[in-house]
């Protein structure tokens, strides 16, 4: 499926935003040119060997009174359009697909009320999507081009964002915030299926328990792809945010508890409570604080899948 961007009439908000940024470009154009050719003109008449004596000017009333009114009417005007473009994104029909969207850094992940979760937005064509935007560590801002919707994702707050898909394709999505070093990582895609091959994918129980018939070893290296874990742990033995997790499963480790040293083995409880609770035991020579807790995101049963993937990291 091939890429749109900056698509006409990829969804509804599209009319609004694109004409409330034409009037105001456009308006800023004439003043550009205007005023620049004025400037040009007046350092034309009234230079130095045209005027070599200065001449005192008086006020005009009526002056004032022109370039105080006109500019209040565009500026009104471009409020005017600007709310008008803004303001239908503040309330969502009742009837919508509902998503929620949980932003970490670095990736965006998607679940959807029947239990699915991917790492790609689905929507179908035409109907209202509503979701629920969360962030677990930092703020991140959800942006969808296209379709000219762009939300902050607070951490704290829940955050919502809504829009009807008018064209069938593949969008790009990411994050317009700055949020940490690999920020660059939380790039995705929207992608726009009509009705029925979306109540098909949405329906397809092959897809909601893959996780079920492939490999542990598979699935739990799916899960943490989906969950963002490679955005900040290679699998090489080379260091980024977090430590490698290249032959990390039954071996000594050196961490910091409590403010204290000591070497415990990577074992089954020990991936456990780093998951849960990641700021318990600090590797030495990484910082606290860069991970957020899964609890509660992540089942039992993912956790043993996880640590099987990471028994085969040899």
């Amino acid at each position: 499926m091939y890429i749109l961007s900056n698509t006409v009439n990829a969804s509804n908000f599209v009319h609004g935003v694109d004409k409330a940024f034409f009037l105001i470009m456009g308006i800023s154009f004439v003043f550009l040119i205007g005023l620049t050719f004025t400037m040009l003109y007046f350092v034309y008449k009234y230079n130095n060997k045209r005027n070599p004596v200065a001449t005192q000017i008086k006020g005009s009333t009526k002056l004032e009174i022109i370039w105080t009114i006109i500019p209040t009417i565009l500026v009104m005007v471009m409020f005017y359009y600007g709310w008008a473009g803004w303001a239908p994104m503040r309330t969502a029909p009742k009837d919508t697909f509902n998503i929620t969207i949980t932003g970490r850094m670095w990736n965006y992940t998607f679940q959807y009320e029947n239990g699915k979760n991917t790492d790609t937005l689905y929507v179908p064509l035409n109907k209202a999507v509503k979701m629920k935007l969360i962030s677990l560590d930092v703020i991140h801002g959800f942006y969808i081009p296209a379709f000219r919707i762009k939300e902050d994702v607070v951490p704290g707050r829940e955050k919502m964002a809504w829009f009807i898909p008018e064209r069938e394709g593949q969008f790009e999505l990411f994050c317009s915030e700055y949020c940490g070093m690999n920020h660059s990582y939380m790039y995705t895609y929207v992608k726009v299926l009509p009705q029925d091959q979306f109540n098909k994918w949405y329906a397809d129980t092959l897809k909601h328990v893959e996780t079920a018939v492939d490999s542990p070893t598979a699935t739990g290296k799916r899960i943490m792809k989906n969950i963002g874990c490679f955005a900040c742990h290679t699998v090489d033995g080379t260091k980024l945010v977090g430590p490698s997790l290249k032959g990390v499963y039954g071996h000594p480790v050196t961490v910091t508890t409590n403010g204290t040293d000591r070497e415990i083995t990577a074992d089954d409880e020990y991936i456990r409570r780093s998951v849960y609770d990641p700021n318990a035991d600090i590797v030495k020579g990484f910082n606290k604080g860069l991970m957020v807790s899964y609890k509660g995101q992540l089942k039992e049963d993912d956790i043993k899948q996880i640590i099987e993937y990471l028994k085969s990291l040899k």
